[in-house]
């Protein structure tokens, strides 16, 4: 039975679970500090392990969830993993972020809008059916009106995930299903490692970047 170490830093929700053949055992998490992941995560991933009397030697693989989200998040969460998966000479298994997060919704019915905040009125998501297999792939979009009408027209759409709220201001077809205060968790994401895990779907640790998405643009510091 595989015991996997999960990470969930995409978004402000600073995640990590424990999870034993597929089933989350464990779970530490806090949204109420914005992007501090630097200074929480290997204060949370130590706690876990040692209230759970599970030494790092046992776990069999380090779970990441790769993107898209923040910048800053993303590159912390996955030097984290990486060098635990160095330390430890365990795996690196890349979960997608708004896969997991899709989980967050049971649906019988319809489809299922994984979306994250971007910038303005933009939202990076992906569609998935009520069994979570991708109808459309990840994309970066700006929203109108028309956003995901051809789904909204055939049955019940539900949005998931911090992009819900500016979706609302613009979206109002009565097939819309909005589910709000969701971000990615790594609760979510030890059924999907898992997965992973059985097939030896792993990554290359020296060389495994996240999924931005988009390039990371530096803003320029607003004068004095």
């Amino acid at each position: 039975v595989a015991l996997l170490l999960n990470i969930e830093t995409a978004t402000t929700n600073c995640s990590v679970s424990l999870s034993k053949d597929g089933e989350t055992f464990a779970l530490k998490e806090d949204n109420d500090k914005g992007y501090s992941h630097a200074e929480r995560l290997h204060g949370y991933i130590k706690a876990l392990l040692e209230e759970n009397n599970i030494d790092k030697s046992q776990i069999d693989a380090i779970s990441i969830s790769k993107g898209p989200g923040s910048y800053t998040g993303l590159r912390i969460g996955v030097s984290t993993a990486k060098g635990l998966c160095f330390a430890l000479n365990k795996p690196l298994i890349a979960v997608s972020t708004l896969e997991a997060l899709a989980h967050q919704v049971q649906a019988s019915e319809g489809v299922i809008v994984s979306m994250l905040d971007a910038r303005r009125m933009e939202v990076y998501s992906a569609v998935y059916d009520a069994n979570y297999k991708e109808v459309r792939e990840i994309q970066a979009e700006i929203l109108d009106e028309a956003s995901f009408k051809p789904y909204l027209e055939q049955g019940k759409v539900y949005f998931v995930g911090n992009g819900v709220e500016k979706t609302k201001t613009v979206i109002t077809h009565p097939n819309a299903i909005f589910v709000d205060g969701k971000l990615p968790s790594a609760r979510e994401m030890g059924v999907l490692a898992e997965l992973k895990h059985k097939k030896s779907d792993t990554e290359d640790v020296a060389y495994f970047e996240p999924y931005y998405l988009k390039d990371f643009v530096a803003l320029k510091p607003k004068a004095k």
